[in-house]
């Protein structure tokens, strides 16, 4: 589990990042970042989208969502060298991976957005 101050909530923070972004993208995730400025709160947060085009079932949709969270608590979040909201956004066949192919996506993704 992300701790509460990392996690993206609000439907006005989806949206917000959604509009000021920068996208990279892997075969199974889009990783969408905007940078907060020094001013901000100096924590990172992240969201995570999965449609229900992606994964029918809740519990695919909730078991990427899991394996997700636990990903950036323990690589993402400790790596950060500047804050950020970010999103993940997966996309088909990102339910089929497992958690070591997933995680190899997500470093390559924190590598491209420079973070």
């Amino acid at each position: 589990m992300l701790p509460r101050p990392s996690r993206l909530k609000r439907s006005r923070d989806f949206q917000s990042v959604y509009k000021r972004r920068q996208s990279w993208a892997s075969p199974h995730l889009a990783f969408y970042v905007r940078f907060r400025m020094p001013r901000e709160a100096s924590v990172s947060r992240l969201g995570f989208v999965i449609s229900k085009k992606i994964a029918k079932r809740a519990h695919d949709r909730n078991r990427l969502k899991r394996r997700l969270r636990e990903i950036c608590r323990n690589q993402v979040l400790p790596a950060a060298n500047r804050s950020f909201d970010g999103l993940f956004v997966a996309r088909t066949a990102s339910t089929d991976l497992c958690y070591a192919d997933l995680s190899l996506e997500v470093a390559d993704l924190m590598r491209q957005a420079g973070i």
